[in-house]
This record gives structure tokens, C-alpha cells and sequence, in this order.
């Protein structure tokens, strides 16, 4: 039986059908069978707020299996922190991988929706691998964000990728090598 991955886009104009469309192939390419990624359309992607984001994705968590990937990109990366922050999830993930995320918060960008992300580390569930990547070339989120993740997430693995931008020049290598890895 094939591994699910749920893969939250980032936010932007025509993000899911432009940009983010290609990280998916990326990953699927690299991973090969074994995996099913399943990559929903998330609601206003020109204008996105957490919460619509997030009923959108507890309906999406209904669907998976015990075991399933998370793997969220930008937004939709900072989206999945918070919301494994704020109620424990009824299924256990297999891990949760974070691309190019803002990290919400002093240092970081503001959200009138979230909390504050110095604190999250003790409300995330116990156990779940977690991977934070960001390429160091990135024009939409600079790095510095990265490594605030880094401080309020010290249990996580970082993976700054040189000469990589917000989208990791569509090149998912990295995490779906960390992704095999975990099993």
C-alpha cells in the first residue's frame, strides 16, 4: 500500500497551478512508488486566511491514514505548525517537512490570526520528525527565518540549500531523501 503525502501549497496568485504544481512533480518524481501525494486546492490562495486554510485542512486530515506525510510549503508550511500546535491531531503522522516557511513571530512576519512562534516547540505533538528547509537564495522568505525556527524548534533538522530560492529551484531531491530516510 502506497504512503500518503499531503502536500499544503503556499499562498499567491495561481500558486497551486503555477508554482507549487511543480514541487509536487518534483516530489512525486523523486520519491517514485511507494507514495501518493495528494495536493488539494486550498481556499483563496490570493488572499489567504488561516482559518478557511485550516477547516480546509481538517477536512483533508479525515482522509489520511496513520502513518501520513505532511509536507507544507511557505504559508502553508507555517499553517501546519500552527495547527498541529493547537490541538493535538486525531491520526500520528510519519513527519512533517517544511519548505521556505515564514516563521510568524518577533524576528518574523506578524499574523493576526496565529500566535506567536517562539512557544511552539512544547505544544507540537511528541514524536513526529520534523524537517525545516529553506534555500538560502530565497527573494519571498529570507533565511533569517529559518534559523528562528531553528531557535524555537531545536528538535527539528534544519537544511539550509545554497544557491536555492523560494522554491527550491523545483528540486525536492532533499526532501524526499529525508522523507525515505524516516521510512
Amino acid at each position: 500500500m502506497a504512503r500518503q503525502i499531503l502536500f499544503v501549497q503556499g499562498a499567491g496568485e495561481g500558486t497551486h497551478d503555477r508554482w507549487d504544481s511543480k514541487l509536487v512533480a518534483s516530489l512525486e518524481r523523486e520519491l517514485g512508488d511507494g507514495y501518493t501525494v495528494r495536493y488539494p486546492r486550498m481556499p483563496g490562495e490570493d488572499d489567504p486566511g488561516y482559518p478557511a486554510w485550516k477547516a480546509a485542512l481538517v477536512r483533508e486530515f479525515r482522509s489520511l491514514e496513520d502513518g501520513a506525510i505532511l509536507v507544507g510549503h511557505s504559508l502553508g508550511g507555517a499553517f501546519l505548525i500552527q495547527m498541529l500546535a493547537e490541538q493535538p491531531p486525531h491520526r500520528r503522522f510519519g513527519g512533517l517537512y517544511v519548505i521556505a516557511a515564514p516563521f510568524i513571530g518577533e524576528g518574523g512576519w506578524p499574523s493576526e490570526d496565529m500566535g506567536d512562534f517562539q512557544d511552539v516547540s512544547g505544544r507540537l505533538p511528541a514524536g513526529i520528525p520534523l524537517f525545516l528547509y529553506h534555500g538560502a537564495d530565497d527573494a519571498e522568505v529570507p533565511s533569517a527565518h529559518v534559523r528562528l525556527y531553528a531557535k524555537a524548534l531545536p528538535h527539528a533538522v534544519v537544511r539550509t540549500l545554497e544557491r536555492r530560492d523560494h522554491q527550491l529551484n523545483d528540486d525536492m531531491s532533499d526532501v524526499a531523501r529525508d522523507i525515505r530516510s524516516v521510512g
